[in-house]
């Protein structure tokens, strides 16, 4: 494609080095959309022969099949998919092939594919994460009722539910969405037009292009059309947050399916044994989602400090965008796939999280907001309440099962009411603002969340 200027050929490590099919042939059906919109305007304004654009079409379309029914080889001598594509192209209808690369260049064709690329991959995720925020919510629609203990510091500190628990994961998931959308949006600006970097004397309409690839814009500079990667690093960044939040739940999963803890159980299909003792079942899906999400940081990392230090316009190090990309979303949608499947095959244990919110004094706070409630001064309840808790560690016994005469010992303000202010359900259902684990709230906010996930 350069044999012009050169004397002779490129060495074969050379070839090996520079090419980047092995990776970008993933880009085939993007490239080949791309050419396709570039070619119909070619002919609509009169730039080549209107015979010429429609047979490059045309042949464009039957190149697509044809690589997707697998009759295709890529040749690594071609370099890249879009060199692959041309020259087939070429093979296939002679010198009106060639008139295809009129009016652009390789920068602002494969900026214009890795934006095509990552509009698309932001709407795969976004559709994966609503998914498993479902799958969430019908955990959660199960167990508004299940009362675990809530937790800071890892210590059990005040009963809330398991649905509860789990729409904090939602929310988050919103946010992920929001991040992809933004991210596609970042995406959504047409750069082909720009050329190799001072666009072209030819009188392209990089508008038509741009409805005809479903963009919303066209890029105003064409130094920076070929030369951003932003929206690859806005992709990575959502991935990595992401993850982080896949990271979090899968911890807890860990932490709740140990024998410590026993909350749940989770299914055989998504867990493993051990070579060496029969006794075991990991929860190496959880594991493994906690330990690809260290990747998928390296990924952005990796993108972060290949930009860092380049002059502007197009660099081939900027090459290098396209397997972490690649990379991040391979490993975000398995991730979030398995992960789906798993929490919906999760054995909630209900009794266990009952029994383990009742013994670790989650309900202190709600004893120091009875005795408020009775005059006295907060921090004063607060002290009783830490000496109800010190009696309780030295006599081995739960706030439930002290009697009256105990609690009056420490206080005389105390009555029989207190029982009921204790009680696990009154605990969690008394916290009925928005946002709070009651029951009616709780329900609330997953229906306000379907209703968000719907409409997106």
């Amino acid at each position: 494609m350069w044999g012009g200027r050169f004397q002779k050929g490129t060495d074969a490590l050379t070839d090996d080095f520079n090419s980047s099919i092995s990776f970008d042939a993933r880009l085939y059906k993007q490239d080949i959309l791309g050419s396709i919109a570039h070619a119909k305007m070619l002919g609509k304004q009169r730039i080549i022969p209107q015979e010429d654009a429609d047979l490059i079409v045309k042949t464009l379309k039957e190149i697509l099949a044809d690589i997707e029914s697998g009759s295709i080889a890529f040749s690594v001598e071609m370099e890249d998919i879009h060199m692959n594509v041309e020259a087939i192209l070429t093979e296939r209808i002679g010198d009106a092939g060639k008139k295809l690369h009129t009016g652009r260049s390789r920068n602002d064709q494969v900026a214009t594919d890795m934006r095509l690329y990552v509009k698309d991959i932001c709407a795969d995720m976004a559709e994966l994460i609503k998914k498993f925020a479902n799958t969430l919510m019908d955990l959660a629609e199960a167990n508004t009722t299940t009362i675990m203990p809530g937790y800071t510091h890892l210590q059990r500190a005040q009963p809330i539910t398991f649905a509860h628990h789990l729409m904090a994961y939602v929310e988050m998931l919103k946010r992920d969405l929001i991040r992809f959308k933004q991210a596609s949006d970042m995406a959504d600006s047409l750069p082909l037009g720009a050329g190799a970097l001072a666009t072209t004397t030819y009188p392209l309409d990089r508008y038509f292009v741009s409805q005809e690839l479903g963009f919303s814009s066209v890029c105003l500079n064409s130094l920076d059309a070929v030369s951003d990667r932003d929206f690859c690093l806005d992709f990575l960044e959502a991935v990595s947050v992401l993850m982080m939040h896949l990271s979090r739940l899968a911890e807890e999963t860990v932490l709740w399916s140990s024998s410590e803890f026993h909350f749940i159980t989770l299914d055989d299909a998504f867990s493993t044994g051990s070579s060496i003792m029969p006794q075991k079942k990991n929860p190496d899906i959880a594991e493994l989602v906690r330990g690809k999400t260290g990747r998928t940081y390296g990924d952005l990392t990796a993108l972060l400090t290949v930009m860092k230090g380049l002059p502007l316009a197009y660099n081939k190090d900027m090459q290098e965008d396209k397997e972490p990309v690649f990379d991040a979303y391979d490993t975000a949608k398995i991730c979030l796939v398995t992960f789906d499947k798993m929490m919906a095959t999760v054995k909630v244990n209900k009794e266990e999280m009952h029994e383990a919110a009742a013994g670790g004094f989650s309900n202190a706070t709600d004893a120091a907001d009875w005795l408020v409630k009775q005059g006295v001064p907060f921090r004063d309840a607060h002290a009783i309440v830490g000496k109800l808790v010190f009696y309780c560690l030295e006599h081995k016994k739960s706030l439930n099962a002290l009697t009256l005469e105990e609690y009056q010992a420490i206080d005389p303000v105390f009555d029989d009411s207190i029982y009921k202010a204790i009680d696990l359900k009154t605990c969690v259902n008394q916290r009925d603002i928005i946002g709070g684990p009651a029951k009616s709230t709780v329900d609330r906010a997953i229906a306000i969340s379907r209703s968000f996930f719907k409409k997106q």
